[in-house]
């Protein structure tokens, strides 16, 4: 048996993640990616680049932190191989090259800028494979602080993806205008015309919390009718009493409700009755990319 640890960090609009994979490699056995860290660090990035247009001072000071304790962190554990990925927010931002130069300098990890594509992309090398069925539709969702990237999965395959800039960031700060709202409409409609036995699968922070709520075992879905239900019953809690009855981390507890919906909008228009959640995203897809980059 041959154990190996590759770390993917992913600097997103909401948050900043640093996932550690033990990557098992045996004789005549299939290599298993066993998670071993999860940090998540709150560094809202999206309310300086959306509404500012560039990254603070106080942000850049608190990211720079935190990629000087990732990498020690990363170090201690025997880290193989990283990777580190940045999505709209470091991409949108005027200062963003900047505060990328001075992260390198000052922590030695050299981040990436990503575009929505790129991201689809990567998701798609996670193991989406295992759930995914041949003779049924996916219309994958991954919603971020900034963007949300909708992947349709037809007969197995990528059939088509688009990213839109919309995000639960965004959104908080009433930054997605109506045109936005009427764009994905049309496109999902579009994409899901004529596909019968569509399903969602659900990515990203809100959604793994969304499932965790509903007291479910893993691998068992969500329904839109539940979905919508918690939708009003988060709704009609305060911010506060999200925090102190539901035990939602203060950052989580306002996202939650964008998040959720963009899912229920996504459903309707789609046809989705069902929302899985694998709980796997981008980070997940950067480790995978890292490993067969590798072997």
């Amino acid at each position: 048996m041959n154990i190996r640890k590759f770390a993917a960090i992913d600097v997103g609009s909401n948050a900043i993640r640093l996932l550690v994979h033990n990557v098992i490699e045996e004789m005549d056995k299939e290599t298993r990616f066993r998670k071993n860290v999860l940090i998540r660090v709150p560094v809202r990035l999206g309310e300086d680049s959306f509404t500012k247009g560039a990254i603070s001072e106080f942000n850049t000071e608190r990211i720079v932190k935190t990629m000087k304790s990732f990498s020690l962190l990363m170090e201690v554990i025997g880290v193989e191989k990283y990777k580190a990925c940045a999505t709209s927010a470091m991409r949108e931002a005027r200062n963003g090259n900047k505060v990328i130069a001075r992260i390198l300098k000052e922590s030695g990890i050299a981040i990436e800028l990503i575009n929505g594509k790129e991201e689809a992309s990567i998701i798609a090398s996670t193991d989406l494979k295992k759930l995914i069925q041949t003779d049924q539709s996916y219309l994958y969702i991954d919603v971020g602080g900034g963007s949300t990237e909708f992947t349709l999965f037809t007969k197995g395959r990528i059939k088509v993806s688009r990213s839109f800039k919309i995000g639960t960031v965004r959104l908080l700060n009433n930054m997605v205008n109506d045109n936005i709202w009427n764009d994905i409409e049309k496109w999902i409609r579009k994409i899901s015309k004529g596909t019968s036995k569509i399903s969602i699968i659900g990515s990203g922070g809100n959604i793994n919390k969304l499932h965790k709520l509903s007291g479910r075992r893993e691998g068992e879905p969500l329904s839109n009718i539940w979905l919508n239900a918690q939708y009003n019953f988060l709704n009609s809690m305060s911010y506060e009493d999200r925090i102190s009855e539901l035990g939602l981390n203060p950052d989580r507890a306002d996202v939650i409700i964008p998040a959720t919906r963009i899912f229920l909008f996504s459903a309707k228009w789609s046809g989705a009755r069902k929302i899985h959640v694998p709980k796997i995203g981008l980070s997940d897809g950067i480790i995978k990319t890292l490993y067969n980059e590798k072997s």
